[in-house]
């Protein structure tokens, strides 16, 4: 009999319109994150000569808090997602954007102080990152599971996932540069509070126009399997709709029964991989993109208007889109494993040949040429790392603790960016002063891009399509192999399954078609196909 899978279209969202909605909010993680260079630079214009004010210890805090917060939301939500669900994690993440953003802008201090202001602006700063990370164990989850729908094209769902992700928070690093530079040319270098305040009062626009799409979407678990069951003398093809997450999660087991250890012995390595792959991104990305508009204010001098410097910064920012777009449409063919070490060994030549040159570029004269050569170099990271990682995290655990696992591998990454953010100032001023202080970051950046892609080529392994849903299955014999009572997941192995699914979902299994069968198939069961 030919095995063919039939779907069940979805009414509201579209099949790729739900990989979307429950992607798209990240966003708001490159918003939230780039627009710190810009807003930082300007606090330290506007307040330099603030009684009592460390401004370089406030600048790097302002830098890092962001990821701090991003860390908690990361490892509590991706416990929440696991035992609630992915959509509550989404519109939780929507709503703490949208809150701290919008209070980030209107920071005040008690009575006008300007060091209430700042104050203020930390702690929202590091309670917006609880929202950005929340993000990451629900939508970035729930996109992922999306795409091996049955109704995604073949060859396709890495593309997808993608450019609902990583292509976002790319697009979100450039609208924050571009933001700044325009409400500069509006309101003019005489008012730049209302630059740095509007900045960071527009972020609350995208979650809020992701939210009436999160909400009008259902649990992304919804996915549809062709089962054969075979009894007595009739071969019974069933199509029954299954809720992946309800039929897979371990939101029933009790925390005493947890399979902790199992787990952690199956699975510890390629976490462990993926996550100093993505430590060693974020620790070399995150800094020199939040350090961008600094090191064109640098390169082109002081006497330069500000607007020059956000300027080149826009178009530095600009070079994660071609890098991030070319890299989806090639990890379907090349595989996420392949294309990130090919990727992270290009990124490292370039970025030694650059950090060579420095002295060359690090010039007014030849700030064109240094933003072609600093933009390419983010863009190999695109290619690579930015696309991959976050394929590779996703997808390389089963349903049942995918979003712990998603969101403790993130969480590291974070670090990575956390860390960053306070040793790049530092390994900097390790460098002898003038232009060769700068191109410090460069050589110890494509240092760890070599050794990031040593650890990816042989220690992770690769993600071919469907890949999620073999690894469902293959848990799943893994528990039972080991003692493991896998009754306790949410698809029993015990009872007709037809009855057990029109039960949760409440609607009619589908007609039974029959075909003369021999007595050998009466010994062979229920098999999923």
């Amino acid at each position: 009999m030919t095995d063919t899978v039939q779907v069940t279209h979805r009414r509201g969202l579209g099949k790729v319109g739900l990989i979307f909605a429950c992607g798209t909010a990240l966003f708001s993680d490159g918003y939230q994150n780039g627009v710190t260079g810009p807003v930082n630079t300007i606090i330290k214009i506007i307040y330099k000569d603030t009684p009592g004010l460390n401004l370089k210890q406030y600048s790097t805090a302002f830098s890092s808090l962001v990821n701090a917060g991003t860390i908690v939301g990361m490892l509590l939500f991706g416990v929440l997602a696991d035992r609630i669900g992915r959509k509550f994690g989404m519109i939780a993440a929507t709503f703490i954007v949208v809150v701290f953003a919008a209070l980030s802008a209107g920071a005040y201090g008690a009575g006008g102080s300007i060091n209430g202001t700042l104050a203020a602006l930390l702690a929202y700063r590091f309670l917006i990152g609880i929202g950005i990370g929340a993000e990451y164990p629900a939508g970035s989850v729930a996109a992922a599971e999306n795409t091996e729908d049955p109704g995604i094209k073949s060859g396709t769902q890495h593309m997808l996932f993608a450019l609902a992700t990583d292509v976002m928070i790319d697009w979100g690093f450039v609208f924050s540069a571009f933001t700044p530079l325009v409400l500069l040319w509006i309101f003019g270098e005489d008012h730049l509070r209302i630059v740095w305040r509007g900045s960071l009062a527009l972020g609350t626009i995208p979650p809020l126009l992701v939210l009436y799409w999160r909400l009008r979407m259902h649990e992304p678990e919804r996915w549809v399997l062709r089962f054969r069951a075979v009894t007595g003398r009739l071969n019974l093809t069933v199509n029954i709709l299954v809720l992946r997450f309800r039929k897979e999660a371990m939101k029933h087991v009790g925390w005493k029964d947890y399979p902790v250890w199992l787990i952690v012995k199956r699975y510890w390595l390629r976490s462990t991989a993926i996550g100093l792959a993505w430590f060693i991104y974020d620790f070399i990305t995150w800094p020199l993109g939040i350090y961008s508009s600094t090191i064109t204010t640098t390169v082109v001098g002081d006497s330069a208007p500000l607007s020059t410097s956000f300027g080149w910064n826009v178009v530095i920012n600009l070079f994660y889109i071609p890098g991030c777009m070319i890299g989806a449409m090639l990890v379907d063919k090349v595989k996420p494993r392949m294309l990130m070490s090919i990727a992270l060994v290009l990124q490292a030549i370039f970025g030694f040949a650059m950090a060579a040159a420095y002295s060359y570029f690090a010039t007014p004269e030849h700030i064109a040429g240094f933003t072609v050569m600093y933009g390419i170099f983010l863009s190999l990271g695109e290619v690579g790392p930015g696309i991959c990682v976050g394929i590779l995290a996703s997808k390389s655990s089963p349903t049942a603790f995918r979003g712990v696992f998603y969101g403790c591998i993130a969480a590291i990454s974070k670090v990575g960016a956390f860390a960053g953010t306070w040793a790049f100032p530092a390994i900097v001023n390790r460098f002898p002063p003038g232009p060769k202080q700068n191109s410090g970051p460069f050589w110890v950046g494509s240092g760890l891009c070599i050794l990031s892609a040593l650890i990816t080529f042989f220690f992770i392994p690769e993600i071919p399509e469907n890949h999620m849903t073999n690894e469902d299955i293959k848990f799943r014999e893994y528990l039972a192999a080991n003692g493991f009572d896998v009754s306790l997941l949410g698809l029993k192995d015990e009872g007709p399954i037809e009855s057990r699914i029109a039960k949760d979902e409440g609607e009619e299994v589908a007609d039974v078609v029959g075909d003369a069968s021999s007595k050998e198939n009466e010994k062979k069961g229920t098999e999923v196909v």
